[in-house]
């Protein structure tokens, strides 16, 4: 069997809505990455709900990494840089002053346990991948580079046969890269947050008309996980089922 291409990136996202960093190599469990959305602010306004980049435009500014080496039982610190380049933990009360203030509401700062059920604040399936093929096909539809940022995938794959969107076709098929095997269950359909810039906070409306217009609102696709282990950048990309 034949590679359909390789694990160009991997980002996980430590605080949920907050800017994620990029690893060469992680654990993928049945809930996700490892600490992907681990960590989040819940919104006192709208009990039950997290505070994203929907409420607060201005998280997408801020960047969260783990500061340690991944352990099975509880989440190394989150260290968190605002745009000034501050440095925080996740949990420190000024942190969630300066949330507050920009999001003009209460928050409470929360946390997902790596041992607990499954994680809330990931609404969707565990996993998101886009294509390298489909960002340079939508790049030139907008006559510009668009950031991968701005879709917040957790895999970034880059295709052998550069085809835009043959993603669209591996939906009730299988992935296996390094020694993680992940089940495609659905495309993306995109929100407003995609036209958030992470460099600045300014929007892009015009962006999320593309998207409605080419591809129905949709770029990337879902997957659960059917078999954890561990994924590096490089490994190489296998689909199999029909």
């Amino acid at each position: 069997m034949k590679p359909i291409g390789e694990i160009k990136e991997i980002i996980r996202y430590p605080v949920k809505s907050f800017q994620g960093e990029r690893v060469q190599k992680t654990r993928v469990m049945k809930g996700g990455l490892y600490g992907d959305r681990s960590h989040a602010f819940l919104d006192e306004s709208r009990p039950g709900n997290f505070l994203t980049i929907a409420q607060c435009p201005e998280m997408a500014r801020y960047r969260a990494r783990f500061r340690g080496e991944e352990l099975p039982d509880r989440y190394p610190p989150v260290e968190v840089t605002t745009p000034e380049g501050r440095v925080y933990r996740f949990g420190d009360a000024e942190l969630q002053r300066r949330i507050e203030a920009l999001a003009k509401r209460k928050v409470s700062p929360v946390m997902h346990d790596p041992s607990g059920g499954p994680n809330r604040a990931i609404e969707e399936a565990p996993v998101l991948i886009v294509t390298d093929a489909s960002l340079r096909e939508l790049g030139k539809w907008r006559r510009r580079e668009v950031a991968l940022e701005r879709f917040r995938p957790n895999l970034l794959i880059s295709l052998h046969d550069p085809v835009p969107f043959a993603e669209d076709d591996w939906v009730g098929r299988t992935l296996r890269a390094g020694g993680v095997e992940l089940a495609v269950n659905g495309l993306c359909e995109r929100c407003m947050i995609v036209t958030v810039d992470p460099k600045d906070a300014s929007r892009d409306l015009p962006l999320l008309r593309t998207l409605a217009k080419e591809r129905d609102s949709c770029f990337g696709v879902y997957a659960a996980v059917i078999r954890p282990g561990v994924l590096q950048v490089g490994d190489r990309v296998f689909l199999t089922g029909s």
